[in-house]
């Protein structure tokens, strides 16, 4: 059985965790590979209950599936803690979580510089949600980072923090005015915090290398989206690691022969949180309709999104960079109701038409939709089970956005619940 790699095809929130329902029984493994604290997936149960997971693989809502968080991840061990502590209390089985020995911890002066340095930039803010992921990842590629495996060697976490002290704590205090952090105090704390899910850290690559060889289906999720990836994406407002498929390779311990299926998840329109250029973005009635109507607040972050129209530019985009095999299109129900429904098929940029992601940044800001319309649908969709059970202007439209973004829409979600999902095509054999 292969290994499958669930990527967001705009800048996240795009609804990943509806593809692990998908998949369902068929899972054993489910592998987050980068990012950290700072996005998150919404699982539906059938039941209606609504889970929320941020570091946690989404599959730790399936029976029977082993959840890997993987070397690309940086984690935060008290946010850990806190979330495996919500879903025990509310009656789910997190025993089969593992953490990768080479996953990064977010030490407490990562989170103090993220927050004194994105209120230091003033205007000229990226965007971030303050909780060290972007200062984390900056130490792991500078080689002086805290991974999981030096928790367990007090002596080695020790000096790892001293060391880091002896910078930080001058960028802290002479540079923005803040108070110095204890090396003592953060050797303690990230002790007593690791030491309750200790039994936890594995050689995670080893494990799911061994379970592809065993015929075992691995899904490998990212959190955010293409167009957020660090070297992919519209920077400098990204994030701080590669969330495209090739991310998911260097994030897992998977070698690209493993993986067969890229699946992209794309909205039916698009949305963004954060600062960013935004060409779609609508700042009327229609935009606010679509944040309402979708719910489009950040699972996270609690900020509400920037919502547009489809962009088919960045959706041709996606399915280039990560080799896109299918589509997921979800919440085509938010569009019901619509007279006409707008779709970029290109941009404007100086005068000349572009039908691909213009090259530079500059270019991007100055980018103008170019929209065709399509005849929209009254009728609710969400008890939907079939293709042909959609209205025929429904149908059109993802027959249109599948002919623009180039990869067939093989699933629709016509609902948040685990069943409200039509299959067009089946991704595995």
């Amino acid at each position: 059985m292969p290994a499958i790699v669930v990527i967001g095809a705009q800048w996240g929130d795009e609804g990943k965790g509806k593809a692990t329902d998908l998949l369902g029984e068929r899972l054993k493994w489910v592998v987050r590979y980068q990012g950290g604290n700072n996005a998150g997936h919404t699982v539906v149960l059938p039941d209606g209950q609504q889970f929320a997971t941020k570091l946690i693989p989404s599959g730790i809502l399936t029976p029977g599936v082993t959840n890997v968080i993987g070397n690309g991840v940086v984690v935060n061990p008290g946010a850990l803690l806190e979330e495996l502590h919500g879903l025990q209390e509310r009656g789910v089985d997190t025993a089969g979580l593992l953490v990768s020995a080479d996953a990064h911890l977010i030490m407490p002066y990562h989170v103090a510089i993220d927050k004194v340095t994105e209120r230091y930039l003033g205007k000229a803010k990226i965007g971030t949600t303050g909780r060290g992921i972007g200062p984390c990842y900056q130490d792991k590629v500078a080689r002086v980072g805290v991974r999981f495996q030096d928790v367990l060697d007090e002596k080695i976490l020790r000096q790892k923090v001293e060391a880091a002290l002896d910078i930080k704590n001058q960028i802290l205090v002479k540079v923005y005015n803040r108070k110095a952090l204890d090396p003592d105090e953060v050797v303690d704390t990230t002790l007593a915090q690791v030491e309750q899910f200790a039994d936890r850290i594995s050689d995670t690559r080893l494990l799911l290398n061994q379970a592809l060889e065993r015929g075992e289906t691995v899904l490998l999720e990212g959190s955010q989206g293409t167009m957020l990836d660090v070297d992919h994406g519209t920077y400098p407002f990204v994030t701080s690691s590669n969330p495209t498929s090739g991310g998911a390779c260097a994030g897992s311990g998977i070698g690209p022969g493993r993986i067969s299926v890229v699946l992209g998840i794309l909205k039916a329109y698009t949305t963004r949180v954060g600062s960013g250029p935004f060409p779609t973005e609508l700042h009327d009635e229609m935009g606010e309709r679509l944040r309402k109507v979708g719910g489009e607040v950040g699972v996270n972050t609690g900020r509400d999104r920037r919502t547009g129209w489809f962009d088919a530019v960045i959706a041709r985009y996606a399915t280039r960079v990560n080799g896109i095999t299918d589509y997921f299109l979800t919440k085509l129900d938010v569009l019901s109701g619509l007279d006409r429904v707008p779709i970029c098929v290109a941009y404007e940029v100086d005068g000349f038409r572009a039908e691909d992601m213009p090259m530079t940044q500059t270019d991007f800001h100055h980018a103008m939709p170019v929209y065709e319309e399509m005849p929209g649908w009254f009728e609710d969709v969400s008890g939907c089970r079939t293709f042909a059970e959609l209205p025929a202007n429904a149908q059109a439209y993802v027959r249109r956005l599948e002919e623009l973004s180039g990869a067939r829409i093989s699933v629709l979600g016509v609902g948040p619940g685990r069943d409200q999902t039509i299959v067009r095509h089946e991704i595995l054999p």
